[in-house]
């Protein structure tokens, strides 16, 4: 039989930051309109009406000495021990990120020098021919950089990569923006390899697509609510236009990469999505399972937005790696099980990908 190289996951690692913040911690803040006028409501009533929608009761905020490339390299020295990788012998470490190694008392875009380099030192990783690089992608960043990865492996040029997502959003929304309730901190990473395989296993499809129109600025920097002469500026998303473009493009996404490698609906047993509101992902994966005329699985879904928040990219390799580890309670991915990873998030990108265990 014909044996042909596949991109398998090896290892896989995460960051959770020890600092746990809970809604109550935002009672005393003072948020504001975007035009900068107050709300008639209470701080209780818009708290308890954000934890409705989103279901965020939680999230996880780094330590003020903690950078993202800190938070990235412990996430990728603990997906090198579960692979059993020499950190040398990585042919590339791609560090998806979007606002790069921010300060607790100074939210300006730190990006040089890449945090690749950065994690690459923090890893002791002597080999010049490890190809370090970041990949700003919004949400979706880690999960293209596993796309990325896959090409290297399939085509030869690469044996080993490790993908990181790392994120310090707290530190770079607006504290007015009550959407600043939503972000959190945290760090995922992976290790995938080239194994040579005679059956298809690891990567089989993936899918996605850029909508960069109107749709470009749904997320964009703008100054805080309460002083626009201040120069200094916060990320701000249209969240209802952000809402309905998600519901009316991720299904799509997740429905062709399936398509792509002839894999029905029913047969998926995980569906890992960013984690940005847990509404709009049951509404997406309704609107999937709708798509194929079904009826959405029991337990399809696993859920980290309760307790995590919004991690941007560190959540869906956060999750998987939690998975993986027996640390989410119901949820369990064993050998030729089929999972899709799929994110979405500022460019607008979306992306997926369908994942049989090896």
């Amino acid at each position: 039989m014909t044996t042909s190289i596949q991109s398998v996951i090896t290892g896989t690692g995460s960051y959770i930051p020890p600092n746990n913040v809970p809604n109550s911690d935002f009672l005393d803040r003072s948020f504001l309109k975007p035009d900068g006028e107050s709300y008639k409501k209470s701080n209780e009533e818009i708290i308890e009406k954000f934890a409705e929608i989103t279901g965020i009761k939680s999230r996880r905020y780094a330590a003020d000495d903690v950078m993202a490339s800190d938070m990235g390299a412990k996430a990728g020295q603990k997906a090198l021990e579960a692979a059993g990788t020499d950190p040398n012998e990585l042919d590339y470490l791609i560090v998806a990120h979007n606002f790069g190694d921010l300060r607790a008392d100074n939210p300006s875009v730190d990006m040089v020098p890449s945090l690749a380099s950065r994690v690459k030192q923090k890893l002791s990783i002597t080999n010049p021919s490890c190809i370090a690089y970041d990949l700003p992608f919004g949400c979706p960043g880690w999960l293209q950089g596993v796309i990325q990865s896959h090409y290297y492996l399939r085509s030869g040029d690469a044996n080993k990569c490790l993908v990181i997502g790392t994120e310090t959003l707290s530190r770079i929304c607006d504290p007015h923006d009550r959407d600043s309730m939503i972000y959190a901190d945290g760090a995922g990473a992976t290790v995938l390899e080239a194994k040579q395989n005679n059956m298809p296993v690891g990567i089989l499809s993936h899918d996605a697509r850029t909508d960069a129109e109107k749709e470009a600025f749904f997320l964009q920097m703008e100054p805080s609510f309460n002083d626009k002469r201040d120069d200094t500026l916060y990320m701000k998303m249209d969240g209802r236009k952000l809402y309905q473009y998600a519901l009316s493009k991720v299904p799509g996404v997740v429905k062709t990469s399936l398509e792509k490698a002839d894999i029905p609906f029913e047969d998926v047993h995980k569906v890992l999505i960013h984690q940005a509101n847990a509404k709009m992902d049951q509404a997406i994966l309704d609107r999937l399972a709708k798509l194929y005329d079904q009826k959405v699985p029991d337990n399809i879904m696993p859920m980290t937005i309760s307790w995590l928040g919004n991690t941007s990219v560190a959540t869906v390799p956060t999750m998987l790696d939690l998975i993986l580890r027996d640390k989410m309670e119901d949820h369990q991915i064993k050998k030729d099980d089929i999972i899709v990873l799929s994110s979405v998030g500022a460019g607008m990108n979306i992306n997926s990908v369908v994942y049989k265990m090896a």
